[in-house]
């Protein structure tokens, strides 16, 4: 499930990449490029057209993301730590006694 779910969110990215890209902006962008496509959405052109397959797209790509995340976990259930097995029933051994080499302290009388 999760493996259709991911190339659902791939498709959707890149679906939504080009509707994002084809929309006109300040500069124009690639919406220059595609020639007078602006008959066919009507009068207004692509640009109410193309936004509100943006919303959609985005829309959809939002519930995907959520589905597959909660999918995901829920076939992830365990955590790594749950499988460790110890083998090793010794104790630590502790820390040897430093000695810096100077001279101990004199006891007062």
């Amino acid at each position: 499930m999760t493996s259709t779910l991911l190339i659902i969110q791939i498709i959707l990215a890149i679906a939504i990449t080009i509707a994002v890209l084809l929309q006109k902006s300040s500069s124009i962008g690639l919406g220059a490029y595609s020639g007078s496509n602006e008959s066919v959405f009507g009068a207004k052109g692509p640009t109410g057209f193309l936004a509100k397959a943006t919303f959609t797209l985005a829309l959809l790509f939002v519930i995907n993301t959520l589905a597959l995340g909660y999918f995901y976990t829920n076939q992830n259930a365990a955590s790594v730590t749950d499988n460790i097995v110890s083998t090793n029933d010794s104790s630590i051994p502790m820390a040897p006694a430093q000695n810096n080499g100077a001279p101990a302290i004199p006891a007062s009388k």
